[in-house]
């Protein structure tokens, strides 16, 4: 039976949350701080991070050299090159986003090894500016599940992962996740699939 791994990235491929771990890098936590009083959604809070940063004389280099210094454990680089080793088809599913997930995996060399990466969407504006949208566009409709932020239901996208195979193909399915956002995706998984979490970071 084929084996298709899917990874969360941020708390599980990786050893820490990439968002924040940037803001803080670039120094600009207290700033993140009180747009967290906002309430502004998760991903548009993100994208106005950016901005700010950029207005403050931050280029994308400076982002691109934030996220060179992300954690990676020695013993998950070798688990991934070894599933990839073994035939497994690996995936990313996160709710952080493109620039940031390649920028990483491009500086630890296992880009190669992932088959597909579904995150929100970003990109370099004509400014030079880093802009983020959610995977979930505000005009589109709803997904309307209750688990998932609006912005992204993993669960729909792990559903839509698991569809593009026939089911003659009897694929088994592994998730690795870390928290709350995870568990919606985990309930699409079937009785020959398994879900790893990530010790100790429930949330």
């Amino acid at each position: 039976m084929e084996t298709v791994i899917i990874f969360d990235f941020d708390q599980t491929l990786i050893d820490c949350n990439s968002d924040p771990w940037v803001v803080n890098q670039l120094g600009a936590a207290e700033l993140m701080n009180s747009l967290l009083r906002t309430n502004l959604p998760w991903t548009s809070l993100m994208d106005r991070m950016m901005e700010e940063l950029h207005a403050k004389g931050k280029n994308v280099s400076d982002i691109q050299n934030s996220l060179k210094t992300v954690p990676l454990h020695p013993e998950m680089i070798r688990a991934i090159k070894s599933a990839h080793s073994l035939g497994c088809d690996l995936r990313i599913v996160s709710d952080a986003n493109l620039f940031f997930i390649k920028t990483v995996l491009e500086h630890y060399d296992l880009l190669q090894f992932f088959t597909e990466i579904i995150t929100n969407p970003a990109k370099i504006d004509e400014e030079g500016r880093l802009k983020i949208f959610p995977f979930h566009s505000d005009s589109a409709v709803p997904h309307g599940c209750q688990l998932c932020p609006a912005n992204m239901c993993k669960g729909t996208i792990v559903d839509g992962i698991k569809n593009c195979f026939p089911p003659e193909s009897k694929k088994r399915f592994i998730y690795l996740g870390d928290g709350r956002g995870d568990f919606c995706p985990s309930l699409k998984l079937g009785s020959e699939d398994h879900v790893l979490p990530r010790k100790g970071l429930g949330g």
